[in-house]
């Protein structure tokens, strides 16, 4: 993709155009005010506080901002600083104008963006308060579910509404269906009304179906908000003293096949359609307390390394959307990873620690939802220990090279404390677990040997890799293995690859992501919606959609 049009996923306060962020105390208040002229790509208005992914890569922002550089924040209070208008959702417009590939890969994003305020919820302390105070639609109602609790004013107007079924002939794209009923317990009559409805429910009624949590006047409105904000904010246990880290800007060069940053690198082979993403272990001295860490702050190396590979996966996923596998590489000292995962494990309960270890768990997260073929290639040099081994568990498949006539050469992996739960999949397991399907045998014979470096044999009879080719085959083995890969249909390895990686229990965001790569994949990609008379084609043209009656 050429320079001008690549989506950067790098902003700051400074530079928003649709947020503003506000302090008080123990309250943050993340106010929408989308500009409708700053729209990422030309066609469409951000009118009503619609968004497009600009607007979400702000969010995406914000909210790390308020993790790590306000660790007095309790509460985060969403709202509008329009009037009578929340958030009027997705961007019609633009979802007519984009791309197949575009309008998932945007879905997917906004998805991690709020799945991430329930993780930060239900992992750091961090709380989040819809104060819904207008028309409340679609993605913006997606956003509302996403915080712990809704309040809504009660001014005879304000409704909250999914309306994508009967007006656009798609479904909610990031969790609304799935919220509604696994989270609110919305009764599902009821939500079957709600769902086809274009208007929306309002007031008491919305409180009584379980819509929202709680209404207010708009003459009481504003303080029953800070009233139940301050309420939020006393279950939190963030630090009223904490010292922020300020998130610097990412130091980056991007090339027109690479991407370097300070710890990760990426490589692309465009006519092979493969990119190597190298991720380089910490390098001398680290610190090993909460002084050193504090002093260290963006530099911190696991927190520095946590914002490089994240922002390289996402900017892999929406840039270069036809290169197919993903060669996953480490390189440096496993030793120096376990002291790393040591320095983790022992202060983990400390603020800022735990946030980095949810940074961490977010963008391995992120490694299992994408869409591409992942393959790790353990070689000599590589460091898949503790943490980084996670990267390997993630992926697809693993080689791990055999040198049976150079042990010193030959590279090992650990299996590390960190292996074992610090970082759940999205089925809260691990990605041990998931790989065993927590068979205890399997587990309890991996764990025997955590600590010790095991060599492609070892590694191979644990069923930790794989493949062990010697020196010999490796060459033509992975050759062959990343080749046939690039030859099959990309559709079928994403749903295969979705279907295989995610083989645990079921849970609200399984079903999200699920329900996201096939219901709304295939919805999108139908006449009724996106052909010429399609409900998303012809929607604000004043013309009626006209659908094909078949039920498929």
């Amino acid at each position: 993709m050429s320079q001008d049009h690549r989506v950067d996923y790098q902003t700051a306060p400074s530079q928003y155009r649709h947020w503003k962020l506000r302090f008080e105390g123990p309250v943050a208040t993340l106010a929408a005010d989308f500009d409708e002229n700053a729209g990422l790509r030309p066609g469409y208005k951000l009118k009503l506080n619609s968004y497009d992914l600009g607007v979400d890569i702000e969010l995406n922002d914000a909210i790390n901002r308020i993790r790590f550089e306000h660790p007095e924040v309790r509460t985060v209070v969403v709202t509008s600083a329009k009037e009578k208008v929340f958030c009027s959702g997705a961007n019609i417009f633009m979802l007519g104008v984009s791309s197949h590939a575009w309008k998932v890969n945007f879905c997917k994003f906004t998805n991690e963006t709020r799945n991430g305020l329930e993780d930060s919820s239900r992992n750091s302390g961090l709380k989040f308060l819809a104060a819904v105070n207008g028309a409340c639609a679609g993605g913006g109602y997606e956003l509302a579910l996403a915080c712990d609790e809704i309040i809504l004013v009660d001014d005879r107007s304000s409704a909250v509404s999914l309306p994508e079924v009967p007006l656009l002939g798609v479904l909610p794209g990031t969790g609304g269906l799935t919220r509604v009923t696994d989270k609110r317990h919305v009764r599902h009559d009821l939500a079957d009304i709600f769902c086809t409805t274009t208007e929306g429910v309002r007031g008491q009624k919305a409180k009584e179906w379980r819509l929202v949590d709680d209404i207010a006047k708009p003459a009481q409105f504003a303080a029953k908000v800070q009233e139940r904000a301050l309420q939020l904010a006393a279950q939190s246990d963030r630090p009223a003293g904490g010292k922020g880290v300020a998130l610097t800007p990412l130091e980056r060069s991007i090339e027109p096949d690479a991407l370097r940053y300070s710890n990760v690198s990426i490589e692309i082979a465009r006519a092979q359609r493969t990119a190597t993403f190298t991720v380089k272990g910490p390098q001398g001295a680290q610190p090993t307390d909460i002084v050193g860490i504090e002093a260290a702050g963006a530099g911190w190396y696991p927190l520095q390394l946590a914002r490089e590979l994240e922002d390289a996966i996402l900017s892999m996923r929406t840039n270069e959307l036809d290169i197919g596998i993903w060669l996953i590489k480490t390189e440096g000292d496993a030793a120096a990873v376990l002291a790393m995962d040591t320095t983790l494990l022992a202060n983990q309960n400390h603020w800022l620690v735990r946030e980095t270890i949810g940074l961490l768990r977010r963008t391995f997260s992120r490694l299992d939802v994408s869409s591409r073929s992942l393959f790790a290639l353990i070689e000599a040099g590589s460091c898949f220990a503790g943490s980084f081994l996670e990267l390997a568990l993630a992926c697809d498949r693993s080689y791990h090279v055999a040198l049976p006539d150079d042990e010193a050469r030959a590279p090992k992996i650990t299996v590390g404390d960190t292996n074992f739960g610090l970082y759940p999949m999205v089925t809260g397991q691990s990605r041990l677990q998931r790989r065993f399907y927590d068979e205890q045998p399997a587990l309890d014979a991996v764990r025997a040997k955590a600590g010790q470096a095991l060599d492609a044999d070892a590694a191979f009879a644990l069923g930790l890799v794989t493949a062990n080719p010697d020196d010999i085959d490796w060459p033509d083995e992975t050759r062959i293995a990343i080749e046939e890969r690039v030859s099959m249909s990309p559709d079928a390895l994403t749903g295969m690859e979705a279907n295989l990686r995610f083989n645990g229990p079921e849970n609200m965001f399984t079903r999200v992501f699920g329900r996201l790569t096939a219901w709304q994949n295939w919805i999108f990609q139908r006449p009724n919606a996106v052909g010429e008379k399609g409900a998303l084609k012809v929607y604000g043209k004043g013309e009626k959609a006209a659908f094909d009656w078949n039920r498929v």
